[in-house]
């Protein structure tokens, strides 16, 4: 989308992961990111003790500040189909050093660890695990996954509006997410799902 995020040298944590879950069907290939989004969240609530939260599909939120984006990207190679996990997170940021004011950082949350590399460690674990499961299932989120989607996840059960690729959008309430991953929205034409968008909490009567 044409974004650009500056961070200072040793201030934050961005890592790449390579993922071939060549066995898993390709429909269920779009759980990747919201089971990343997952690994995240537990990660860091276990090893520095900051309560967030999803922001679906993949944002990581405390309160509704990011402090953690997660971005997929499928590519083709001689060994098959594998999926790049981009993760990255605000650690040591000052106020000062954030470029846009909806953001923080595990520092700005007291975080009760700021060691980058005992973080990487906390994200690598979690990730591996709950990859682990999933691809072993082919891919099946049910019944953990979608559960633990759903528990970790603030937008369901809120008004959101969701800014639709391509135009348009979606205003209503979310009740959750439908076996492809995809939030759905009860608005005032129906029950919608939405597969790809961006997702703005909204106060009641928005």
């Amino acid at each position: 989308m044409d974004r650009r995020w500056e961070a200072a040298s040793g201030s934050g944590l961005a890592v790449s992961v390579l993922l071939r879950p060549g066995a898993v069907p390709a429909a269920r290939w779009p759980w990747l990111p919201l089971l990343t989004g997952v690994a995240v969240q537990a990660a860091l609530r276990a090893v520095t003790g900051v309560e967030a939260r999803l922001k679906w599909p993949n944002d990581v939120l405390v309160g509704e500040k990011k402090v953690a984006g997660i971005l997929l990207e499928r590519v083709d190679g001689l060994a098959g189909p594998a999926a790049v996990v981009g993760i990255g997170v605000n650690v040591s940021m000052t106020a000062e050093q954030l470029p846009v004011p909806h953001a923080t950082s595990l520092l700005l949350e007291d975080a009760i660890e700021l060691d980058p590399e005992r973080v990487l460690v906390g994200l690598l674990l979690h990730l591996g695990e709950a990859y682990a499961t999933w691809r072993d299932a082919a891919g099946d989120p049910q019944p953990w996954l979608r559960h633990a989607y759903t528990d970790a996840c603030s937008s369901i059960g809120i008004r959101v509006r969701a800014e639709l690729p391509g135009g348009g959008e979606v205003t209503g309430q979310a009740t959750g997410i439908d076996e492809l991953g995809r939030l759905v929205v009860a608005s005032a034409d129906g029950r919608m799902v939405v597969g790809a968008g961006e997702v703005v909490h909204l106060r009641t009567g928005s």
